[in-house]
């Protein structure tokens, strides 16, 4: 029984060294030097890239209560309502400049503690307000 315990804790101890040693890599691995330009120089053509108009808004916890800070274009909100009201004006101002909100993308930026139910309320406010683009960015 002694010397299968030994060998055992050989094996173990073999697998836990080679095992630290070959991690996965996260990243494909290349040859090719890198440069300062790209390889394709032709222009896109007309309708083939779309260009997206971003509005980042910057959503933060507040310090008061509980409750969230929205900041969008000199715009200013703590509550829901507020903030799908005047993101429906900003709508509405960004379709008079012949930018329809289909090319309109919300870019929701959370602050370090803000809580998920908040970014919910935010969400569901560009979505009240009529934008189909809404995506959310790394926190701050």
């Amino acid at each position: 029984m002694t010397p299968l315990v030994d060998v055992v804790m050989v094996i173990l101890i073999f697998l836990m060294l080679t095992g630290t040693f070959t991690g996965t890599e996260h990243y494909l691995v290349s040859n090719v030097p890198f440069s300062k330009q790209g390889a394709g120089g032709a222009t896109p053509p007309a309708g083939g890239i779309p260009e997206d108009e971003p509005v980042v808004i910057r959503v933060e916890q507040n310090a008061t209560r509980d409750g969230f800070i929205a900041r969008a274009e000199k715009t200013t909100a703590t509550d829901m309502q507020t903030l799908s009201n005047a993101l429906s004006k900003l709508r509405v101002q960004l379709a008079g400049t012949g930018k329809p909100a289909e090319k309109v993308q919300i870019v929701i930026s959370p602050g370090r503690n803000v809580k998920y139910k908040h970014l919910v309320d935010v969400y569901q406010a560009a979505l009240d307000a009529k934008f189909t683009k809404v995506a959310f960015a790394p926190s701050r």
